[in-house]
């Protein structure tokens, strides 16, 4: 069973129905037992950082979340504000994350407005990393779609699974053992989006 992470954040009901298109047993839940007994995670998310963080203590979920990632190494897959979640620290809100990435998280800082308008939205391509079976099948410059105004840095470069290009590079997608995410949506990425979906609960 693959459980997505409900924590009022939004943006699950697009994530379950790609999950449902590619024909996966998948839920969206709010239960601790469901995040226990889950195969896989899907943590998606849009808005604040610090309201994200705020909510994943407010369902209570922070220990049920690192004994499964942590400590049992169940696969989790962060998607947009998700993956930033899963930082260090992130300057929205001035908050700390999980920490399973050595990352912060930082606002576009771009001095040309008008040419490069925050947020960042709309298809642009992924310049791939590294290989991972996360990626399997995604072209380098495969494009997929953005939206958000902020973006992680990673302290290690050996977590970063692509980067793109707006003004500057940003990370796009990571990955650390178990624990992968993309700043995309992969559930708004139309087939490329879906293969990697479908890379995440099938390969992985």
């Amino acid at each position: 069973m693959i459980v997505v992470i409900d924590y009022g954040m939004g943006n699950l009901g697009s994530v379950l129905k790609s999950l449902k298109r590619l024909t996966i047993d998948a839920k969206i839940s709010t239960s601790i037992q469901d995040i226990e007994l889950a195969d896989k995670l899907i943590l998606p998310g849009v808005g604040h950082f610090s309201n994200g963080m705020k909510h994943l203590k407010e369902y209570d979920y922070l220990n049920i979340l690192n004994d499964k990632v942590i400590k049992d190494q169940t696969p989790i897959l962060g998607i947009c504000l998700g993956m930033q979640l899963f930082s260090s620290h992130s300057h929205e809100g001035n908050v700390d994350g999980l920490g399973w990435i050595d990352a912060e998280v930082v606002r576009f800082e771009i001095e040309d407005k008008v040419k490069w308008k925050i947020p960042h939205m709309g298809w642009n391509s992924v310049d791939i990393k590294r290989k991972s079976t996360f990626l399997g099948g995604i072209d380098q410059d495969e494009q997929f779609y953005f939206v958000h105004s902020y973006h992680m840095n990673c302290m290690v470069k050996e977590d970063v699974l692509s980067s793109t290009e707006y003004a500057f590079e940003f990370t796009s997608a990571i990955q650390k053992g178990n624990i992968y995410g993309t700043q995309f949506h992969p559930e708004k990425s139309h087939d490329k989006g879906l293969e990697i979906l479908n890379n995440f609960v099938h390969k992985i």
